[in-house]
C-alpha cells in the first residue's frame, strides 16, 4: 500500500475510532447526556463498537492498524515494513486527536454544563469551586472522557496492567493469519478484535481504564489540555507515559511470542 493509503486509511480510522471510544466516555459521564451513568458495561462494548466500526472503515485502506502497539507487533512479525513504522504512528496520533476534538464538538453544551456545574466543582475541585491552573489537580473533572487514569496510582502495577492487556490484543491480531490457510478472517477479523477489545475492558479494565493503545490516550490527553474548557483541572501528565510505554512494551512482546511459539 502506498504512503497516502496509510495517512488517510490509519487518520480516518483512527478518528473514528476515538470519536465513538471517547464519545461514549462522554455520554456516561456529562451531565445532561441521556446516557449519563450508563455504567461500565456501556464503556466497554462502546469501545468494542468503536474499533469494529474504525477498523471496517480503515481496513481495505491501510490494514486498520489504528494502534502504534498493532503497528509495533505487525513489524517485529514481519507483515509491516519498519519503513513504514513512522508514518502509522503519526497518523495514529493525527487521528486520535481529531476524534478527540469531535467528541468535544458533539457534546459542546454538555461539557459546558458539566464545568459549570456547582457540585461536579466542589466534588472535584474543592470548596471555592473554581480551577486555580497553577495547582490544578492531577486529574480534571472531564479528563476521563478523553484519558485513561488508574484506580490505584502504582506506577509498577499500572504498567504491568496495560502490558498485559495490550499483549492479549496484539497476539489475538495476530493469531488471526494462522486462520484460512494463513490469509486471515478478513472482515471477520474485524469483529473478533472488538470482541477482544470488549473482553479486556470486562475482564482487565478495571484498574488503569485499559489504554492499550498509546496513542488512545495521548491524542486526547494532548487536547484535554489545549481545549478551552472552563474549569478543566489537569491533564495529569505525571501518568501519561503508562498508557504509552505500557502498550508499546506489551506490542513487542505479543510480536516476538507470535514469532517464537507460532510462526
Amino acid at each position: 500500500m502506498s504512503s497516502s493509503d496509510i495517512f488517510i486509511g490509519e487518520t480516518i480510522g483512527t478518528a473514528v475510532l476515538i470519536l465513538l471510544g471517547a464519545g461514549v466516555c462522554a455520554a456516561v459521564t456529562l451531565k445532561h447526556s441521556k446516557a449519563q451513568n450508563a455504567g461500565w458495561l456501556a464503556v466497554t462494548f462502546g469501545w468494542g463498537f468503536a474499533v469494529l466500526t474504525g477498523a471496517y472503515i480503515a481496513g481495505g485502506v491501510s490494514g486498520a492498524h489504528l494502534n502504534p502497539a498493532v503497528t509495533i507487533g505487525l513489524a517485529i512479525e514481519g507483515g509491516t515494513k519498519w519503513s513504514d513504522v513512522p508514518l502509522y504512528l503519526a497518523s495514529q496520533l493525527l487521528g486520535a486527536m481529531i476524534g478527540a476534538v469531535l467528541v468535544w464538538l458533539t457534546y459542546y453544551g454538555q461539557f459546558r454544563a458539566h464545568l459549570t456545574d456547582p457540585e461536579i466543582l466542589k466534588a472535584h475541585l474543592g470548596e471555592e469551586g473554581m480551577v486555580d491552573q497553577a495547582s490544578a489537580p492531577k486529574a480534571g473533572p472531564v479528563l476521563g472522557v478523553f484519558s485513561t487514569g488508574p484506580e490505584i496510582r502504582n506506577a509498577v502495577q499500572n504498567v504491568v496492567t496495560e502490558i498485559i492487556g495490550t499483549v492479549v490484543l496484539v497476539l489475538a491480531i495476530l493469531t488471526q493469519g494462522l486462520n484460512d490457510n494463513g490469509n486471515g478472517l478478513g472482515a471477520l477479523g474485524a469483529l473478533i478484535t472488538a470482541l477482544v477489545v470488549v473482553a479486556i475492558g470486562l475482564s482487565l479494565g478495571g484498574p488503569t481504564g485499559y489504554a492499550i493503545n498509546p496513542v488512545r490516550d495521548l491524542g486526547p490527553r494532548i487536547v484535554h489540555a489545549l481545549l478551552p474548557l472552563p474549569n478543566k483541572g489537569g491533564s495529569d501528565w505525571g501518568y501519561a507515559w503508562i498508557p504509552v510505554v505500557g502498550p508499546l512494551v506489551g506490542g513487542a512482546l505479543a510480536g516476538g511470542l507470535y514469532n517464537l511459539a507460532f510462526a
